[in-house]
This record gives structure tokens, sequence and C-alpha cells, in this order.
């Protein structure tokens, strides 16, 4: 029996496209190669994936060239990257260079290029990254990332992108530079040359006449000659048929593929119509769909044909067909068998569902608008999706439900309330969440356990948000009971059910202070996490523990390692965009800020701000705002130091129990309002507290502060007192430094300069076990420091330091009058003129390997711009080569001796 056109002697399926089909196109693959980044913009069906595969085996690149197909309607910028990363990973030059990245919730794109850009700083060779489908980037924010990538990549990456139209990429400049090269649909037509080499390797003979009549008619435009191909493969007229190929792309294409259909075997037929519901389908779905037995091998035959199907992997296991081909095929199945795309749909989920798709499984439950058999696939994963880092998966399923769905189903209910509380709407989650138990005994009971279960992790995490330890005790040792339960046990759940409910508890214990709890129950939930493999659960557990470890520590350096350690972890497992890499965050900002590496702190509490959702994490939220206030104090930037000591104090009033940082914000929102001349507003909020807060160390410091303002140096130093003799003890190093400062400067005001003497020497010693500065720069006293420096050289290297920093930061807020400090006696002094805020953040690379190139590539300026500020470092550092600038720089204390590069 003849198939696809051809004869049963044959011994082919369906008309075969010649040899893979391809036509050589040395002209073109000549232009892919001329410039740095060729964009091929073609409209579909122009040869342009073709193209570019062809061009890769006839260069010989297989092991040097990337490809990545976006896919279609594509909105996950992470699933996107993470193709990216992938692709490099598999060629010889990408392996040893990038690192590999897990899916995480919410995991930003921006970060990715960032470590993308670094991996492949180091690129020697020539490496190439050739994306097809470019214009199915459904999120602007995708595009800016990948303007981004190309724009700043070594020059040794290529780019080649495929487009059906023009993308917004601000290609200009790349155009205006010599760099864009550009293949267009007129270049990719075929000329009736190439034409006849098609017709000629494909093994079908057409008269010239006949020929030049198709090639006329379809323009040259790829996808209808080889379409025309595997449909003249046997046709009896092929001069009649040539004459009756007409009409608009869209008639075309909708003829052809009645003509190619028509032309091949039922089976093959069947096959095609039938598996065009799905995304990507292997030889195994096929059969599960169609009842056949050889599906596998029919995709691989049609591939070798290149009849519009493309492997998805080298093994050739997984298969999709060409974007234009699938929608025809739907169409066709639509008018031939209407009554059988739900049927198939199902057969689809519940194939996929048993082999371990479980996402793609619930989406085609949701096409066939079964929408119980969809709630029970998503609850029965929602655990290993959720606690697995695929939260936004989950968002975008959620998306596909219909409404009145929701309000009918508890299970649906609970799984929509977890989705809100992630992002970050507390009061919708409690509204879905009563929902969910009002609606719960009508649920069957089969199920109804594991709805239970559903509602009592939202309740948890829902305490959890509102750092209610109560609540969140009580809903963990439900949990817990839970995990015992026959049905967790059998589903393999327990465990996590456990993990998550010891991690909550131990997160709930430290924002309420609760620091010896915390650290127990946070170490045996990681410790059940990291057993059961469930990375993702240990990873928000450690950075807890770091953060928990940080606050129990009295020495700077120490929240500078114990942060760095929580950040090395969320670089090596890609979740460096997570509320808890954010909490690492802000205490590496902490850190720095109080050793007085303002300018490092500034990028650290930046990218927290960026990480931390307050909304969603609001005790989180309070300890950005408190650092960034701290930050904007050390700078003198007063009124914005109040706004976020406002914010963060705003933050704590959601919460159901008293915040483990509130009294050190108003502590500071104290500090603020001297600092701003407000002392009236300061009394104010001092007799609104009680008698025990005001006994408090930092409250104490804070009163300090306000009674010197006052003229009051007496009344400083009593309030002082009780810090400095350990009555009211303070868990920071920093702030007992603070205190001893302020005590020196309230002894100075009573004239009493040998005890002002030995609380400045008190200060400087607590100071340079840790080069814990932020004292001096909070309180600068720069008389006190010269006059200790000329009486004693013990610490002259340091208060040099110290000078040199107050005189790198800038006056503070306009409206604010504060006095500059004078200059510092000793090495400082030579420095011709001080050194500009853009010329200390120049000055901080130069210690590293960084090229000048690289470095303006870090502060995201000209390499002229870096270079101008290397000169002017030069000249008022009296030196000419960059080591001896970081020498010169680091006798002057500008550089410290172990200064290292800001993370980017």
């Amino acid at each position: 029996m003849a198939s696809g056109g051809g004869s049963e002697s044959g011994g082919s399926r369906f008309a075969r496209a010649g040899a893979g089909g391809v036509v050589p196109r040395p002209g073109l693959f000549r232009r892919l190669e001329a410039a740095r980044v060729t964009v091929v913009s073609a409209p579909a069906g122009s040869g342009k994936t073709v193209l570019l595969r062809s061009w890769i085996a006839e260069s010989g690149l297989e092991d040097r060239a990337a490809r990545v197909t976006v896919g279609r309607g594509e909105r996950d910028p992470q699933r996107f990257w993470l193709s990216v990363l992938d692709a490099l990973r598999r060629t010889v030059l990408g392996s040893g260079l990038v690192r590999e990245l897990t899916a995480a919730p919410d995991l930003d794109g921006w970060a990715i290029v960032e470590r993308l850009l670094m991996d492949l700083a180091a690129l020697e060779g020539r490496l190439w990254l050739v994306v097809d489908d470019v214009h199915e980037l459904g999120m602007e924010q995708a595009r800016r990332q990948l303007e981004l990538l190309l724009m700043r990549a070594p020059s040794g990456l290529r780019f080649v992108l495929a487009t059906r139209h023009d993308v917004r990429l601000g290609l200009h400049r790349l155009r205006l530079e010599g760099e864009l090269a550009e293949i267009r649909g007129d270049d990719l037509r075929f000329s009736l040359g190439d034409a006849r080499v098609m017709f000629e390797e494909a093994g079908v003979e057409l008269p010239g006449s006949a020929l030049a009549l198709l090639h006329e008619r379809t323009e040259g435009w790829a996808a209808g000659l080889r379409l025309a191909v595997l449909s003249l493969a046997n046709q009896p007229d092929t001069e009649r048929f040539a004459d009756e190929f007409s009409g608009s792309e869209r008639t075309v294409a909708q003829y052809l593929l009645a003509e190619v259909l028509e032309r091949q075997s039922g089976q093959v037929r069947r096959l095609l119509l039938r598996t065009s519901v799905l995304e990507r389908v292997s030889g195994e779905l096929a059969d599960a769909l169609t009842g056949g037995s050889d599906g596998g091998r029919v995709l691989q035959e049609l591939v070798e044909a290149n009849a519009f199907v493309v492997a998805l992997d080298v093994r050739r296991s997984w298969f999709r067909y060409h974007h234009l081909f699938a929608d025809l095929l739907q169409l066709e199945l639509l008018r031939t068998a209407p009554d059988q795309v739900t049927a198939l749909h199902h057969a689809a989920a519940d194939w996929l569902a048993g082999h371990g798709f479980a996402v793609e499984a619930i989406r085609h439950a949701q096409a066939a608008e079964d929408w119980d058999l969809a709630v029970r696939l998503l609850s029965d994963h929602w655990p290993s999706l959720q606690l697995g880092g695929q939260a936004a998966t989950v968002h975008a399923i959620l998306a596909g439900f219909p409404g009145q769905a929701t309000a009918a189903d508890a299970e649906l209910a609970a799984l929509v309330a977890a989705d809100k509380l992630a992002q970050g709407s507390l009061e919708a989650a409690d509204r879905f969440l009563e929902l969910a138990k009002r609606s719960s005994g009508s649920v069957p009971t089969g199920r109804r356990g594991r709805v239970e279960m559903l509602i009592e992790v939202v309740r948890l995490l829902l305490a959890r948000q509102r750092s209610d330890l109560r609540a969140v005790a009580e809903e963990a040792h439900r949990l817990q009971a839970m995990a015992e339960a026959p049905e967790a046990v059998q589903s393999g759940i327990g465990d996590e059910l456990r993990a998550l409910a010891l991690i909550s508890l131990g997160i709930t214990e430290y924002w309420t202070a609760r620091l010896e709890d915390a650290e127990r129950h946070l170490e045996q939930g990681v410790a059940l996490a990291r057993r059961i493999g469930r990375p993702f659960l240990e990873f928000g557990g450690l950075a807890y523990l770091a953060t928990v470890a940080v606050s129990r520590s009295v020495y700077a350096g120490a929240a500078v390692e114990r942060s760095r350690q929580a950040i090395e972890l969320a670089e090596r497992h890609g979740w460096t965009d997570e509320p808890p890499a954010g909490l690492a965050y802000v205490v590496l900002a902490a850190g720095l800020a109080w050793q007085g590496r303002l300018d490092e702190a500034e990028d650290w509490i930046l990218r927290a701000e960026r990480t931390v959702k307050e909304e969603a994490e609001p005790a989180a939220g309070i300890g950005v705002h408190y650092i960034r206030g701290q930050l904007e104090l050390a700078r003198r930037r007063d009124v914005g130091a109040l706004a976020a000591f406002r914010a963060a104090e705003r933050l704590a009033e959601r919460l159901a129990a008293p915040h483990l940082l509130v009294m050190r914000v108003r502590g500071f929102i104290l500090r603020a309002l001297v600092r701003l001349g407000e002392t009236e507003r300061a009394e104010h909020v001092l007799s609104g507290l009680s008698d025990q807060d005001r006994d408090r160390g930092e409250i104490r410091i804070a009163i300090a502060v306000l009674r010197l303002a006052q003229d009051d140096p007496r009344a400083a130093a009593a309030a002082l007192a009780p810090v400095l003799d350990g009555a009211a003890p303070i868990a920071l190093q920093t702030w007992v430094i603070e205190a001893f400062l302020l005590q020196a400067i309230a002894q100075e005001a009573l004239g009493e300069p040998a005890a002002a003497g030995n609380a400045v020497e008190q200060a400087l010693n607590l100071a340079e076990s840790d080069h814990a500065l932020s004292g001096f720069l909070l309180f600068p006293a720069p008389g006190l420091l010269e006059r200790h420096a000329r009486e004693c050289a013990k610490h002259a290297a340091l208060i040099s330091e110290i000078v040199s920093l107050l005189a790198a930061e800038p006056s503070g807020d306009p409206e604010v009058a504060l006095p500059r400090p004078r200059e510092a006696p000793g090495e400082t002094a030579r420095l011709t003129q001080p050194l500009s805020q853009s010329e200390v953040r120049v000055l901080r690379y130069l210690p590293t390997h960084l090229s000048t190139s690289e470095i303006a590539r870090e502060l995201s300026v000209s390499v002229n711009t870096v270079r101008t500020h290397m000169r002017h470092l030069f000249a008022k550092l009296s030196v000419h080569r960059r080591t001896e600038a970081v020498t010169r720089a680091r006798a002057l204390g500008l550089l410290a001796p172990s200064a290292t590069l800001p993370k980017t």
C-alpha cells in the first residue's frame, strides 16, 4: 500500500525532503559570522531554523554553538534563562565556565544574566549563542535582560538571533558601532537555483517551466517550497500542481497541509493529528494517544525528512512540531474530529501524570476542562512543586482555573490561599483560607485528609508571615501530627511537613528574639530537609540559621563572615533572589557598614531591597529598613534615615508579636530626630516609652545623643553609665563603641580631658579588634581623635583611616546644617586634594585583577571615564602606576589591607 505519496517499492512512509532537505547557502553562512551579533529577521516558514542548523553543521560548530529555541508565548524569564545556561553548559567552552543553576520561585532574570556575565568573563576563544524564535519572548523584562547580555558580553561570545519580526533590543547602538549584521526575509528567499537543488536532493523531478512557475508562485518562501517537495513526491501531473499552487501564505499553508496529510499513510496522518494537542511528544506518548506501537520510529523518520518535526534532544526521544505546522494540524483536528479533542487531552494528562510530568499533566486536564482532575493533580504535587522552588509555576497553573471553580472547591481554595500568601496578599490568603474551611465538609472522604493538610500548611505560613509565635507553635504541632498520619506517610510528604513545621517555628522564634529556641528548631529542620533531599527547604533554614548566628554575635567581622557563607550557598543553588538570601544581604550590608565600607554596604542593601518583598515578608522587610536607616545615618542623609526607620516601625505594627528590632528602631528614630534638630519631637517619642524600655541599652544611647544636643553632657554621661558598666547590656559590639565615644564627647564637654581620652581609648580598642568604624561615622569627633593621635601613637593608623572616611563622605541632606570634620593630621594630610566619591569607587577596584574595561563594566561607565578617574587618582596620590596607587592608598588608610571587591 502506498504511503506518503510514495510507491510501496520506495520503502518510505512519506515523501522525503531530500538529504535532510538542506540547501547549502555559503553566502548566508559567511554573513552569520560577520559580526558579534547577527539578527535573522523574517516571516514564519522562511527557513531561519534550517539555515541555523545547517550553518552549525557545515561550519563544524556543534561543540561551540549553544542553541536555544524560545518556547511559544514564553512569559517565564526564568525558564528561558535556565535553558540558555543549559545550552551553554553543553558546549566545550561553556561546560568549564558556566555554573549550573536550578529552578527557584521568582528567580530573577537580571541576577541570572549578571551571574552569566561573571562566568563568561574568563572566556577564551569564540563561543556562539544561537537563540531561535526570539519574538516569542512575551515579557518586556526578558527582552531587556537579553539586551543587557548583548551589550556587556565578552567579545568572544557571538550571538545569532532568529525572529519572525524585529524585537526592540536597542540594537541601533551595535549597528552604529559596526557590530551588527542583519539577514532579512528577502535574503532568505530561495533563488531559482536554490529551489532546483532542493527538488533534486529530494529526488523530485519537475520540468524547468514548472519549477520556475512554482518558484514564482511561492516567491522563494522556504516553507512553501518544502511543503511542495513533500506533496510532489509522487504527483502524477507536476505541471498542473505547480500551476495551481497559489494563494496567500495562510491559504497556501492550509492547502498544502491537506495535500500532505492526504498523501501520508493513515497511521502517520492519525499520529500527526492526534498528537497536535501536545506541546512536545515522545514515541511512547504518541502511542498512548494513537493506540499504536511505533510512534518513535515515525517521529524520527519525520525529523529525517524535515517534515516540520524538530527533535528536542540529541537522542531524539522528544519532539515538537514546527509552530506553523502545529497550528494547522490543530485546525485540521478540530475540523475532522472535534469530538476527540477532550479525550486526547485526558489521555495526555493520564500518561504525563503517570510518568512524572505533573505540570504538563495538569495543563492538559485544564485544557480538557476537567477541573476536578486538574485540582487533584495539582494538590497531589503541590508540596513537591512549592517546596521545591516552583511557586511561580504553581501561580501560573492556578491562573488557568475559572473563578467559579475556586468558589466551589475547598481543595482549590486552599491552593489559591497558599498562592496569595506567596504573592504577599495576606488578606486575600485569609479570605480563601476561610472559603476552604467552610467548604471542606463537602470534600469526598478520600480527599478530606489532603484538604486538611493543605489548610494547615497555609495557616502555618500565614501565622509565620505575621510572626505570631503562639499560632505558629500550634499549627506546627498540628502539622507534625498530620505528618504521622498513614496518608502522609504513604504519599511520602510526612517528612516534608515536619521539616516545614520546624523551620517555620525557628523563623518565627528568631523574629520574636527567642534565639536559642530558633537555632535549635532551625538546625533540626535543616537536618531533616537535607536527609530527605529537599534542598530548597534546607536553604531557607540555613539562611535563617546564619541570621540567628549573626544576631547572637557581638563582632562585625563575624556578621560579614556568616552572611557571606549564606550568600555563597544561595549562589551555588541559584537562589540569590529568594527572601532568605535577602536576609543574608541585609546582614552583610550591616557588617560592611559597621566596618565603614559604606559603598559596598550600599550595593548589598540595594540587592536586599530588590529581593525582600515586604508585603510577603514583613518581618524581613523590617530588617531591610533598619539597616537602610543606619546606612543613611552614617552617610549623614538624616531625612532618608528617619523615613527608613519610620517605615520599619509601621511594618512592625502588622505583626502579631513584638519584633526583634522594634526597640532598636525606636532608638534610631530618636537619633535621627536629634540629628534633624527635632529635639522636642524626640522628647515626645521618649515620653511615650515605658520605664522599662527607657532603661534598655539602645534607648539609653539615644537619650545620651539627645542630652548632648541639649547641651547637658552630665545627663548624657548619666544615661550612658549603666551601658558602660554592663547593667544595661547590649548585644552588638558596635553599640558599645558608640557608647564609649559618646562618653568621651560628654567628658570633654565637662572639662575632663583625661576621662575623655580614656573613653576614646576604649572605643578605639574595641574598634581595632574588629575594624568596626561605624560609631565614628555616626558621631564624628575629629578633635578628640586628633589629640589622641598626638598623645598616643597606638591607634594612629586607625585614626587616619577614620578621618579619611569622614572626609570622603558627602555633607548629607541639604536642609540639615551639620559641621564637617576637620582634616586629620599625619599621612592623610599629604593628599594634594580630597578624593571624589567616583574616584573612591574606582580606587576600590584597583587591588583586583580586573582590567580597565572590566572595571568600567562593573561600574556601568565608559572605559574613558575610568581612565580619567585613574589619572586624577594617580595625581592626587602622587604616583605613576596602579600598583603604586594601591600601596599609597593603603598607607593612607583609603584602602583596608584586605580590601575585597564588592560583589555585584
